[in-house]
């Protein structure tokens, strides 16, 4: 009877010890994965590759954001990846060419001007997924898949697949400061980056300290009982994907900006890597669970992982492999977390009724 009474509390304790360890899964990847290419990948710790490092970071942060708002409300965003084609390519447009009205008339628009018209761009595919997925039913998969070959299709199309160069902007205009976006820095850090942090407050403040971001955890834990507690479920669900869309327009921005061109290829399979992030961040494929900053760490090992990978030479195919394979770690090490986490309430539950 002793032997049981003690082995109680120490099981209980070895159970505790291993739920921490699995929520603290993120930052422990990355200190792995940073230590190991540190010691293994020639000048990973250079300035330069610091720098360029976190830019690839913050474009992946970007949209891992807007994911982990989707999944978190038990939905799935696939076409952030072609919307970051189709708004590069918006800005591209808007900074060659204008809008042409007629009668040799045309319109021009300034740096700031270029940007808000990408974003109600990413905007609006947003809100056409929460059409799509709360009037007309269609199962977020689907409907997010559909406007991912409509966003590249259309992208393709504003250029005939041709690129569009030279994105220097015209100083009449005002639209010569766009190049800056991606490669200014401010304090001596990349503007790209205090864009994220912003992006990264605003949502992490939506998410905790909001009814809205109360709202989305409740749609996604349970959607009816959410809907009969009071909760606008519709409104919520336009808001994740257009905010999803929102952030996707940004990563459009930066990159077209950051190469001083735009081609209606950019962003293939970049929802691999928001999906990727977010999950590996804690955020739970069935909904209900994420946090912002759990996401913007898994971010940083897919980047440093990423980064690491091409600077040790591996090929881009055991890349993506590499990847696949992290997304499934990061899944079942979640389910097994979801099955710890339950036997520590049942052993409390079982200590309180003693």
């Amino acid at each position: 009877m002793t032997d049981m009474t003690a082995s109680g509390p120490a099981q209980s304790g070895t159970t505790s010890a291993l739920l921490m360890l699995m929520k603290a899964r993120t930052f422990i990847a990355l200190i792995l994965v940073f230590t190991y290419f540190a010691i293994f990948a020639p000048n990973f710790l250079s300035a330069a590759n610091m720098v360029i490092m976190s830019k690839h970071v913050a474009l992946n942060a970007f949209l891992a954001i807007g994911m982990t708002f989707v999944i978190v409300s038990g939905g799935i965003d696939l076409s952030v990846g072609s919307i970051v084609g189709l708004c590069g390519m918006v800005a591209g447009f808007l900074l060659l060419n204008g809008i042409d009205i007629g009668l040799g008339w045309s319109i021009q628009f300034n740096t700031l001007e270029i940007c808000l018209i990408v974003c109600l761009v990413g905007i609006a595919i947003g809100a056409l997924n929460g059409f799509l997925i709360t009037k007309l039913n269609v199962a977020p998969f689907i409907a997010t898949l559909g406007t991912l070959y409509i966003a590249r299709g259309a992208a393709l199309l504003s250029s005939e697949g041709e690129t569009f160069p030279n994105l220097t902007g015209n100083a009449e205009y005002g639209s010569d400061t766009y190049r800056m976006i991606g490669s200014g820095s401010l304090l001596g850090v990349p503007i790209s980056i205090w864009m994220l942090i912003v992006v990264g407050l605003v949502a992490a403040y939506i998410a905790k300290r909001t009814p809205l971001g109360r709202f989305i955890y409740a749609v996604g834990g349970n959607e009816r009982a959410a809907g009969l507690s009071g909760v606008k479920v519709t409104r919520v669900k336009f808001f994740v994907y257009m905010f999803s869309g929102f952030c996707a327009a940004l990563v459009g921005i930066i990159i077209s900006s950051q190469l001083v061109a735009a081609h209606p290829a950019t962003g293939d399979t970049f929802e691999l890597n928001a999906i990727a992030a977010a999950v590996l961040g804690g955020t739970s494929m069935s909904g209900g669970r994420g946090r912002i900053g759990g996401t913007i760490v898994g971010a940083f090992v897919i980047g440093v992982l990423s980064d690491g990978l091409v600077m040790m030479g591996v090929s881009a195919f055991w890349q993506t492999v590499i990847k696949g394979l992290v997304i499934v770690a990061a899944v079942v090490i979640d389910q097994a977390q979801q099955k710890v986490q339950a036997r520590v309430t049942l052993q409390s539950q079982a200590m309180v009724g003693k």
